[in-house]
Parts: structure tokens; sequence; C-alpha cells
């Protein structure tokens, strides 16, 4: 019996509100490595995470569409506790194996409700304890539960939706519109002419991973992006197995390597950024002639200001210089029957077309939050750290990196959050909540992430949804994991930031 079998068949029937320390909210990435730290960390808290899919992965499960794989090295992405032993950048398989075995072994799947989607968090400060409403969508059930900490591990964007933004004549065309996060199963693209609109590491996916099927797919892209083409292989990895080197080894050691290296390469993004732009567009020239390199991949913005997706063995250029994809770079007059016609006048026929152009962006993943009677939208919050926010008690967000993996954040919290449950037994505390000092109060409130930093389209499109930041380095998601972690383990616990009673 599979692991998730034996998770659906453990959901217990609806009763009265179950009571629980912790409720993990998401069994991603997140939501299973923060089970993992409370299990192994933290052994008498009592937890339970509800999913409101049918399965555990997040986005590695609700996404179906093909050749789904990482962007991220799966050294640095996969967990610190459990060794990766395959190529660095792994299919959507790969990864929902990977995590199964850690729910496996560490017996989680106990603890997870699947088909469990929350509408409503309310904390009252007379009982110190948090009451989430969720309803299974398999039944229709409201259920209760009441805790007394909120992990928040459910991600950053709406699984069931993705972004489409809306086209003139979009209602002439005559073919399928499809968007990769709601890939349908019964969609046939074998020997169809297909679009495929976006420049991101979803269309950088797709694109190669259906080329050899259609009779054409044409990238459709408003303009270029940063992408890093190379062998999907670590050398370093390859020689310690070759050594016979213990693979918890291989895994710290190569996992040190390529922090290492990322923390060089975001430093000198942002130091000599034209330096590294001439780097990263070298690895495009050894696949492709210049001229297309000119039109097509040559971006604008600076390499620090978006994440850079890995292309592993540069598939998606091979697909260009076979013939069975090509690219071009524009905007988008309106749909037509037959295709979409280009500001440039330039129309492209397709019997489907993708829109591999993003996500919604969601905060607090659109549930509805109420503190002591008043609902506290996540706009009105100032963010300690990217994961505390002012005005809501013994609440946690894991929000993860953009230009780093995930994973080594929600990690970084998962210690912290054990060890302020810790503090907060030793103090006696039932309630922990983050305040500004007379000093921060004075300071203006900024949006979430400085958009001269980093700006991707779903980031700007929902900036007003996210919590504010301060011009102090406590006070913000900072993106630095290579600051974060030496900083995050020194939290002092007791400082004047933090009020329990």
């Amino acid at each position: 019996m599979s692991t998730q079998t034996q998770v659906r068949e453990s959901v217990r029937s609806p009763g009265k509100a179950e009571h629980f320390d912790v409720l993990i909210v998401g069994a991603g990435i997140s939501g299973i490595g923060g089970a993992y730290h409370l299990q192994t960390q933290t052994p008498g808290k009592s937890f339970v995470i509800l999913e409101q899919l049918d399965g555990f992965g997040g986005t590695w499960w609700s996404h179906r569409y093909p050749g789904i794989r990482s962007d991220s090295d799966l050294y640095t992405f996969g967990y610190r506790f459990k060794p990766w032993t395959s190529a660095p950048i792994a299919s959507a398989e790969e990864i929902l194996k990977y995590m199964g075995e850690v729910i496996e072994e560490n017996d989680l799947a106990r603890h997870i409700r699947y088909n469990h989607t929350i509408t409503h968090a309310e904390w009252s400060s007379a009982d110190n304890l948090w009451t989430v409403e969720a309803v299974r969508k398999d039944t229709g059930e409201t259920l209760r539960f009441t805790c007394n900490f909120l992990w928040m591990c459910q991600g950053y964007y709406r699984q069931n939706q993705g972004y489409t933004p809306e086209w003139p004549g979009m209602s002439d065309y005559k073919g399928k519109i499809v968007h990769p996060q709601e890939w349908p199963e019964d969609l046939d693209y074998k020997g169809k002419k297909v679009i495929c609109i976006g420049s991101g590491a979803t269309a950088a996916t797709v694109v190669p991973a259906i080329a050899a099927d259609v009779a054409h797919v044409t990238l459709v892209q408003r303009s270029p992006t940063f992408f890093v083409p190379g062998r999907n292989a670590d050398e370093l990895a390859d020689t310690l197995r070759l050594l016979q080197v213990d693979e918890t080894w291989i895994h710290e050691i190569v996992r040190r390597k390529r922090l290492y290296d990322q923390d060089l390469f975001t430093r000198r993004a942002v130091e000599e950024p034209d330096v590294v732009k001439e780097e990263l567009l070298a690895g495009v020239r050894a696949f492709l002639p210049e001229d297309v390199v000119q039109k097509h991949f040559m971006p604008k913005y600076r390499p620090w200001q978006q994440r850079i997706a890995f292309v592993p063995d540069g598939d998606l250029f091979q697909g260009v210089i076979a013939g069975k994809a090509s690219v071009v770079t524009g905007e988008i007059e309106r749909f037509t029957e037959k295709g979409l016609k280009m500001k440039s006048g330039e129309e492209i026929e397709a019997d489907i077309i993708l829109t591999a152009t993003g996500f919604n962006l969601n905060a607090f993943g659109d549930i509805d939050f109420v503190v002591d009677g008043k609902p506290v939208a996540a706009s009105d919050t100032v963010t300690y750290r990217g994961m505390m926010f002012t005005g809501i008690p013994n609440m946690i967000w894991v929000m993860g990196y953009f230009r780093a993996s995930w994973t080594l954040r929600a990690d970084l919290i998962g210690d912290f959050v054990c060890r302020l449950l810790q503090h907060m037994d030793e103090k006696g505390a039932k309630k922990i909540e983050v305040v500004m000092g007379p000093e921060e109060e004075k300071l203006e409130r900024l949006p979430w992430i400085d958009p001269d930093n980093f700006n991707p389209g779903y980031l700007a499109r929902g900036m007003h949804l996210m919590p504010k930041r301060l011009p102090k380095w406590e006070w913000q998601h900072t993106q630095d994991y290579w600051r974060e972690k030496d900083e995050f383990p020194q939290i002092n616990l007791d400082g004047s930031e933090f009020k329990y009673s």
C-alpha cells in the first residue's frame, strides 16, 4: 500500500473540534519538513497537517504538465537531513518519491489529513487558542480544529488557478487555451501546432518536453530571460561516489559547495552585473547562433533581479536547433481564430495555446484571519524576518528564497519554530507575538520586496496583498540565506521584539 493511500485511509470521521499543540497548513516541501523538525526536536508536541490537495507534495503533486522538474538543484532543494542521491535537477516524480521516503521513514503519514481546505482561522487571547475551520472537499463537511500554534506552510500562490492575462480576441480563438498549472489529463498535443506564451521556468520546461511529439512549438515571449544551461550532473558528487564515500557525507559536502558557489554568484551578479550577464549569455551561445541570441535571449533586466532557471543539457535550445521549436519575441496584439497576431504584424497559427504566464500570488493561503474578533489582512501587518507578523500571535509563515532553494529557509524556520516552542514552555508562556519598538514605529512602511531588488510579474501584480517591511534588517524578508543561516540560530528569543504572555 502506498504512503498516499495509507494517509487517505487514516483520515478520521468528522466530530467535535480536535485539539493539537501545532497545526501545520500544507503537506508540501515546507510542511513535511516542518513535521520532521517538530517530531525530532519537540517530540512531546502533538501536531496535524491539513492539506487541501489529495496528496502530498504541493507543486509537485498539483502540477501535471509534461516535463515538470525542479529549477533548483536537489542538493539544496532537498532537506538537509535526507541525502539526495540522483541528478541535481529532478522531475516531479523523483521529488515526490523522495518526499514519500521522508514520510515513510519518519512515520509522518498518520499526521496528514488530505482534502482539507482551510477557510477561517481565529485567534482568541482569552483562550490563547487558534480555532481553524476546514472544508473537506470529498464530503463537503466543515470541520473544526483548535491549536496553540499555527505553522503556515502552504506556499505563496493559488494551487487551483494559474494566471492568464486577458488579451483581445481570446473568445475568437477556435483552438484550446491551457494554463500549464491546469493541464488536462486528456490533452492531445501530438502532431499539433502549439504556441507556448511565456519566458520563465515553466515555458523552458514545457517546450522541450513536447517538442519531439508536436508538429511544431513556438515560444512566444514578451521579453527574454536568463537561463543557465549545463549538464544535469555534479562532478564532485560523482567523484565522491566513485571513492565510495557515504551518501550522508556526499550530500553535506556537495550541498556546502553548491551553497558557496551560489553565494559567490549572487554577490557577483550585484557587484559586476555586466560580467555575469556575459557569462550567462556565453552558455546560450554555446548552443545557438549569435543572431538568435541577440534577438531572443538578450534580457534587459539585471541578472539578480529575477530567478535564473537551470536548463539541463540545454534542452530548450536543442529544440530550436533541431527546428522543432522556434522563438518569437514581442508583444501580442490579439488572439485570432487560428492563433496569435503580434504587434509586429506577424501571425502565428496553432491548434493549442499554452499560457505559461505565471501564477496568482496569495497571502496566508487566502484564509480569513481574525484576531480577537477583528479581521486581519496580511497587508495590514509588518513582517519580522519574513516569518512572523505584527498583530498575529502564535503564527509563523514559511516563505522561501527567490535566489536560492526554498527548502533552505524552510529548514532554518523549522529549527526556529522548535526553539521558540521550547522557550515558551520554559517561560510558561501561552502567547507570543512580535511588536515594534518606538524606533520601528517611526519608520516608513515599505512594500514586501524592493522592486529594484526582485521584480517578477507575479510579485508586482500581488504586492498590495503582502505584509509590509521596514528599512531595518530584522523587519523584512532579506533573501540572504548566507547571512540568515548564521543569524537565525542566534536570534535572542528574549529580545524586545518578542512579547510573551
